[in-house]
């Protein structure tokens, strides 16, 4: 299976959207009487599946079609499998699950041809048993009021002194341990070939041994932002998408730092025996299609996998004709991961590095000196 890495967006980038400028049309498929159930994270980021996928997918197939929260472990995907008891159709699942799962037998395999846009999504998005659902980040947020200067990297984030306070980070060794080596100076091209040696692991855990004492763990995503209004943290690791949910009720808004985010995939996937295999597949093209997309995105800013979508996002333009001139967005500001301007700046995660057997034992060593 690809890496993320293949995701990192090259300045060539702004040319592949005046290239792609058209997907092909989705052909309606006969499809049964019974509903779709769709598992998801929940949180704002349910919500906004519920009103960009599953309530229009319901609309337009003419279908019934419900959204679920789980909490993203497999445990129960692997259950339903085993016991041939398929409560779910359709599943959310992170990019270092997806692998695991694929090798498992969890989920049905997925043919290309079946993605009627396939050529319009990022690279990498469609992968054996799963099709990228959209592009979230791991940033550094903040209140803005609360110090002299914004803090702009990883080493202002381990800079007690200059920006006092707790720190949130969330609990487990996977995104920190990048983070640390970031905070090291660690350029973020390289930092999974550093990781990848002893030397590195040392150095990642030495780093954040510097900042336990400062340390608050955070489990949901809700907390950091909750956190943060309340001033148990000052500065936080967050998803960006809660950030932005939270920021729509708020009268001071946090801010974000977009440099040397960590960024990844959300992917859909088919729970392997569904009798509901091409409603599964119709909706998983439906919900990656330019206009779904755009939708999912307005209603929370994670970053869409279609090329359009990012494109009429950050410009408020319909596709543009072939003979418009190129719109670089390489440079551009953006609230959305996908965005060539930040991805430009962020660092890939890579799932292929944690689900080897390596990824355990760096979990193992991260929980007896860092929690």
């Amino acid at each position: 299976m690809k890496t993320l890495r293949t995701l990192v967006l090259i300045p060539m980038l702004a040319a592949a959207f005046g290239l792609m400028l058209s997907a092909q049309a989705q052909t309606p498929v006969q499809l049964p009487a019974q509903g779709l159930t769709v598992a998801n994270f929940g949180g704002a980021n349910g919500k906004a599946q519920e009103t960009a996928f599953i309530q229009p997918f319901k609309a337009a197939y003419k279908t019934g079609a419900r959204g679920v929260e789980y909490s993203g472990e497999l445990s129960a995907i692997r259950t339903m499998v085993s016991e041939r008891r398929n409560d779910w159709d359709v599943a959310e699942v992170e990019s270092a699950d997806l692998k695991a799962g694929c090798d498992a037998g969890l989920f049905e395999r997925i043919d290309r041809g079946s993605i009627p846009h396939a050529g319009m999504l990022l690279p990498g998005t469609v992968q054996e048993c799963g099709v990228g659902a959209f592009v979230w980040a791991t940033v550094m947020a903040y209140e803005p009021g609360r110090f002299k200067e914004a803090p702009r990297s990883w080493q202002d984030f381990w800079d007690v002194q200059r920006f006092p306070g707790k720190r949130g980070l969330r609990k487990g060794a996977r995104y920190n341990m990048e983070i640390a080596l970031m905070a090291d100076g660690v350029h973020r091209r390289d930092v999974y070939a550093t990781l990848a040696t002893e030397a590195g692991v040392k150095r990642a855990l030495a780093k954040l041994e510097q900042l336990k004492p400062h340390i608050v763990w955070w489990e949901s995503g809700s907390q950091p932002p909750q956190r943060l209004a309340s001033g148990e943290t000052t500065l936080s690791t967050a998803f960006n998408g809660r950030i932005a949910a939270a920021n729509r009720e708020r009268l001071s808004p946090l801010a974000i730092s977009w440099q040397d985010a960590v960024y990844e995939l959300d992917y859909w996937v088919i729970i392997k025996g569904t009798p509901r295999l091409e409603l599964a597949r119709a909706f998983i093209g439906f919900a990656t299609s330019e206009e779904a997309q755009l939708a999912f995105s307005r209603e929370i800013p994670y970053g869409p996998t279609h090329f359009n979508a990012i494109l009429r996002y950050d410009t408020g333009r319909a596709r543009p004709a072939a003979s418009a001139p190129v719109t670089d967005l390489s440079m551009a500001g953006s609230d959305l991961p996908s965005a060539p301007g930040n991805m430009r700046r962020s660092l890939a995660f890579d799932p292929a590095f944690w689900t080897r057997a390596g990824g355990a034992a760096l979990e193992k060593q991260f929980a007896q000196r860092i929690k």
